[in-house]
């Protein structure tokens, strides 16, 4: 089987985000970065799917130069070769503009199978992986914690709401996001490192004329804000003053 997994280059976690002089998204030259976590269990299902099944493992992505660094650690870990669409405009680009260019880059491949993390830790949008399933004209399924290869095609677990789960069969080529925690995470050992160094990416650009649907206008961290109100009154008038604040502002029934 061939697969794809598509990754993305996020800021870490412990990085305190700052937002560019214009105000429309952070400083990349003060972050630290690293592999989106869910894009992480993306790949390692897929590893795991090549050596219960064969084939290949190719990790795309879309951004700039610096995202070199994400990919070169998921070929440390054990994926075969990659395809970087890069554009320094990619950074901070939205679903719509991130999938164009993935799916412009990933066509000509005929991948089997496509897996993406359900979303991403900066933006959070969970559509990349929707929207360039449609680009494909791929079969595709959300929020997966199971997947299982038949002779049909595949057998999928969905995570639904409140502790709800549902299987799905789906034909091939298909696309999955992948849920965070659907395996244990393997670490890049030395010698796959060291292979990493050998591995093929290719380097394209994204296709002309992309343009996003929308655009950050204004990016800024919330104000810590305190108010505080006494109620005075005996008891009673005091309990009467807070049922009336709590059902006429807070909206509480």
């Amino acid at each position: 089987m061939k697969i794809a997994v598509c990754v993305k280059q996020v800021p870490t976690r412990e990085w305190q985000p700052r937002a560019n002089e214009a105000r429309t998204w952070v400083r990349d030259q003060d972050a630290s970065f690293e592999m989106n976590e869910p894009d992480a269990y993306a790949l390692e299902e897929a590893l795991r799917l090549k050596e219960r099944g064969g084939g290949e493992v190719v990790v795309c992505s879309a951004g700039p130069p610096r995202v070199g660094q994400v990919i070169r650690e998921a070929l440390a870990r054990g994926a075969d070769r990659a395809i970087h669409v890069e554009d320094d405009l990619l950074a901070a680009a939205d679903p719509l503009v991130v999938a164009g260019a993935l799916a412009s880059a990933m066509r000509d491949e005929r991948f089997d199978l496509v897996l993406t993390g359900l979303q991403s830790d900066d933006q959070g949008f969970a559509q990349t992986g929707v929207v360039l399933a449609e680009r494909l004209g791929f079969a595709h399924a959300t929020i997966i914690m199971e997947v299982q290869v038949t002779d049909a095609g595949l057998r999928v677990k969905r995570e639904l709401e409140g502790g709800w789960f549902q299987w799905v069969e789906m034909p091939l080529p298909a696309l999955l996001t992948i849920q965070s925690g659907i395996n244990q995470l393997r670490y890049a050992t030395l010698k796959g490192i060291m292979a990493a160094k050998k591995k093929e990416i290719r380097k394209v650009a994204p296709p002309a004329g992309l343009a996003g649907l929308q655009r950050v206008v204004s990016l800024y961290v919330p104000e810590k804000q305190k108010h505080t109100e006494m109620i005075g009154g005996t008891p009673a008038e005091a309990a009467k003053d807070l049922v009336k604040r709590l059902r006429d502002g807070a909206h509480i029934a």
